[in-house]
């Protein structure tokens, strides 16, 4: 029964042992530190008692004591603060052959989505021994994406994109979380991530191909008219998209932005926020039109259209009138 006892969950990636071993430094600089304090306490106690016999005497200090014990705590802290700084920033920067699996928060479940179209309610299946990069959003309120096997915790926050990554190094079924509370149901919204060997996976992943996202981001393109304004010739209203994904875009106000996810996301749930250089800022807002799984169908369009890839225009449809006049958070007057 004891042995069954650990003080860490199971190591099942690449971050666990170094997370690992940070924690146990901490832990043990803490507890040696708080047992030499509590040993130097009752010594003093016991041979520095008061006698009835015995005046009381002043102490004089001693600087060689003082510099003691502020330099050493000193190095000690510079080194924790060295350490986990150098593990935080190998945490938040993902490896670049990272493959891509888009994860939305709702009360009171997970439902991750594949590139390849394969969708998943509570579960993820990745492979082994290969970097997994996590763009995580919500729906409603706050969660958090928690595996405690691989040492992995990130909110997912309304109206916005985090990134969170791992590389599992075992096969097998590791328990996942949200670690931050949701509301009535939130003990409930728990599920499993599956790290198969990878020809495993990659059957896994041929058996439940469906549309990919990115074939199913250009129905949306076609089916919201966007190729009305958007459509890579003479006549577009708006911006060419082809090979936009990650580049600089220049702004009315003479500054630049990154194309990433949430400028993307943002673009089509605020256009107003950020007015591209040379168009009128005619682009209706989207919000509320669309879920937050066809935002990420759109978005994985966008990311893989490469010159002369846009769908042809439709004649037939109209293009969307100017867009009313709206505050900075998208909302009409």
């Amino acid at each position: 029964m004891i042995a069954q006892i650990t003080l860490f969950p199971d190591q099942a990636s690449t971050l666990a042992p170094e997370v690992d071993s940070l924690y146990s430094f901490i832990i043990g600089i803490t507890v040696a530190i708080s047992t030499a304090t509590a040993i130097v306490l009752i010594y003093f106690t016991i041979k520095y008692r008061r006698r009835s016999e015995m005046p009381a005497q002043p102490i004089e200090g001693s600087l060689a004591l003082e510099i003691i014990w502020s330099v050493i705590p000193l190095g000690i802290v510079i080194v924790m603060f060295v350490w986990s700084s150098r593990l935080y920033f190998r945490i938040i920067v993902p490896p670049e052959d990272a493959i891509d699996v888009y994860v939305v928060g709702r009360q009171w479940m997970w439902k991750c989505q594949h590139f390849g179209g394969q969708q998943e309610i509570n579960e993820l299946h990745v492979p082994v021994n290969q970097p997994v990069r996590l763009k995580l959003t919500s729906e409603d309120v706050i969660h958090d994406f928690y595996v405690p096997d691989f040492r992995v915790k990130q909110d997912a926050v309304p109206g916005r994109y985090s990134t969170l990554w791992f590389e599992a190094t075992k096969p097998g079924r590791f328990r996942l979380y949200c670690a931050e509370y949701c509301g009535k149901d939130h003990a409930q919204m728990a599920g499993w991530v599956i790290a198969q060997d990878p020809r495993d996976h990659e059957r896994w992943l041929s058996q439940r191909a469906d549309r990919s996202l990115a074939l199913r981001g250009r129905q949306l393109f076609l089916r919201f008219q966007c190729v009305s304004c958007h459509s890579a010739d003479a006549r577009a209203r708006a911006p060419i998209l082809e090979g936009i994904y990650r580049q600089p875009v220049r702004l009315q106000d003479g500054s630049s932005v990154i194309a990433d996810d949430d400028y993307l996301r943002e673009s089509i749930l605020n256009p107003r926020a950020k007015i591209v250089a040379g168009y009128d800022p005619i682009m209706p807002t989207f919000q509320g039109q669309m879920s937050e799984e066809e935002l990420l169908q759109l978005i994985a369009f966008i990311r893989a259209l490469k010159p002369g890839e846009t769908p042809s225009r439709n004649e037939a449809a109209e293009p969307p009138p100017a867009a009313p006049k709206t505050d900075d958070k998208g909302r009409t007057p």
